[in-house]
């Protein structure tokens, strides 16, 4: 009698997996998130995603020099000039309670950890600078613009989870969610690179020079 051999589930994409799942049921649970990237990290996707990022003007000197920086003072940063950078990310941030360390530390042993780590360090300045909020509309249409920039498959993983959570729970929401995943993937693909930018040497720099700088339309308000 022979018996039928089971493939070993790859550990990593049972991590990716269970973040999946556990992204679906809680959109808010960050710890979600990074185990869906840690499970993907040294997939052919990433490694291929990483090729595209480096191939984009500035990205590539910044990746080499492995650019990063200590953690904002919020309570420093916001006595920065109305309008500046500074000041609008660290309002934002105050406003909405959120901590600048909030991500997973990661170790930086090659390119793409450093890449991952870079995004995480500037999250949250991406969504000042584009414009989109922190609900789940304004987080997959950011999602939208990483995808358009990085092609790395957390944006895709993260933008089918919440299509498959409004599908089931919020149809009537499809259309909105719709509109800010079109809306940030337009805006990624014509915006200048976000991984050259060196934003925490420039805080005092308008938010409107950034955006007109990178090529970042104003982020329109959804009309049903």
């Amino acid at each position: 009698m022979s018996l039928i051999k089971i493939p070993q589930i790859n550990r990593e994409l049972l991590t990716a997996f269970k973040g999946l799942i556990s992204l679906v049921k809680n959109p808010g649970n960050t710890d979600s998130v990074f185990d869906i990237v840690e499970g993907m990290q040294n997939s052919d996707a990433s490694k291929l995603a990483l090729e595209y990022i480096k191939s984009k003007p500035g990205v590539s000197q910044i990746v080499e020099e492995r650019y990063l920086t200590p953690t904002p003072n919020l309570d420093e940063l916001i006595k920065s000039p109305p309008g500046s950078l500074g000041y609008e990310y660290a309002s934002a941030m105050k406003q909405a309670n959120f901590d600048p360390e909030f991500y997973r530390p990661i170790e930086v042993t090659d390119d793409l950890s450093y890449v991952l780590l870079r995004i995480r360090q500037s999250h949250d300045i991406w969504h000042t600078v584009t414009g989109f909020g922190t609900d789940v509309f304004g987080e997959l249409g950011l999602q939208a613009f990483s995808l358009a920039q990085t092609h790395l498959p957390l944006p895709i993983v993260l933008i089918a989870g919440g299509l498959l959570k409004t599908l089931i729970q919020s149809p009537k929401d499809l259309d909105r969610l719709l509109d800010r995943v079109a809306l940030g993937y337009r805006m990624g693909s014509k915006a200048k690179p976000f991984l050259a930018q060196k934003w925490e040497e420039n805080w005092e720099k308008s938010l409107s020079e950034w955006r007109d700088e990178l090529g970042v339309e104003t982020t329109p308000v959804y009309v049903p």
